[in-house]
């Protein structure tokens, strides 16, 4: 039943998508093309000196124990906005933060918006899952009252907006670049309406995709292979690197207590050319057991206090 209920609702998802064909990141594939693309992707394995190429362009060199991590703002700078809004990421920016992260799910018509959870009951004044809500519905929903009542009349945002801020920053002398986790399952079409949106706004060497669901990452893969990938994952497995490599990925998102844990993780996936970020560290202590660690990314609520316990350091 739950197979039905989700072919159903990928069947309208692709019939919104293709009755407006003057979208331009609108991306088509048949059936058999996706099938056949999932098959053959499962043998493809990105190289080390790819992989390590495209992780230091992204993220900088790799770092060794002690050294500073980049700071990536979770969900804007939520301590001071209302999470993945606009406010909450132009704070982050303005307070010197080079990576934002976000969460992208789809309205049921197809249009990726930024929003953590599976329904807006939490962040916003309406009530209901993302997915069977239509964006013309979520624009109307109040997302910033419930944090303050500065930030009242505060919207949801589509991704095209967020991307169409960093694109403004990508021709400035500090480009801001962003993490961004597509929640839940996606297939191939789905993902490819991001990864086509990436390509419109000239992005796709500041943007990584990541994901939970390592299906998910891999349909990112045959949507656009150029977009680099993250694997996100709570427990690292007894070969991290085998598992990031099978999925094409150039970094290893996980908590600290996962790398702390196997005291030779991040020397393995450091040596296989992947660079190696955690999250979600809001403490002192926690910032010095990542730097002490050497991991090369900190995703934190805090990035200015972060970023500023960084440079006393």
């Amino acid at each position: 039943m739950a197979l039905l209920a989700f072919a159903g609702r990928t069947n309208r998802k692709q019939s919104a998508l293709t009755s407006n064909p003057s979208r331009p990141w609108i991306v088509r594939r048949s059936t058999a093309v996706i099938l056949l693309a999932a098959f053959a992707s499962a043998a493809l394995v990105l190289s080390p000196d790819l992989s390590s190429v495209r992780a230091s362009s992204l993220f900088g060199v790799i770092r060794s124990p002690g050294d500073a991590a980049f700071v990536a703002s979770h969900r804007g700078d939520r301590k001071v906005a209302p999470e993945n809004t606009l406010p909450a990421f132009e704070s982050a920016i303005r307070a010197g933060a080079r990576f934002i992260e976000t969460d992208v799910q789809l309205t049921s018509d197809g249009i990726p918006v930024l929003m953590h959870d599976r329904t807006v009951d939490r962040t916003t004044n309406g009530t209901g899952r993302v997915s069977d809500l239509e964006l013309s519905v979520l624009e109307r929903l109040d997302a910033g009252s419930w944090f303050s009542p500065e930030f009242a009349g505060t919207r949801i945002p589509t991704l095209e907006q967020l991307l169409s801020r960093l694109g403004e920053l990508a021709a400035t002398a500090q480009p801001v670049r962003a993490l961004i986790e597509l929640k839940g399952y996606w297939s191939a079409e789905e993902a490819g309406i991001v990864t086509a949106m990436i390509q419109q706004f000239e992005l796709s060497g500041l943007v990584v995709l990541m994901s939970f669901d390592p299906v998910t990452l891999d349909n990112a893969r045959i949507a656009d292979e150029s977009i680099p990938r993250a694997i996100l994952i709570k427990e690292l497995p007894s070969d991290p690197v085998g598992y990031a490599e099978l999925y094409g990925a150039i970094a290893i998102i996980t908590s600290a207590d996962a790398i702390a844990a196997d005291r030779w993780a991040v020397d393995r996936i450091h040596r296989s050319g992947m660079a190696v970020l955690v999250y979600t560290l809001n403490s002192k202590s926690s910032w010095n057991q990542a730097i002490s660690l050497g991991v090369d990314g900190i995703i934190t609520d805090r990035p200015s206090p972060l970023m500023n316990w960084m440079a006393d350091r």
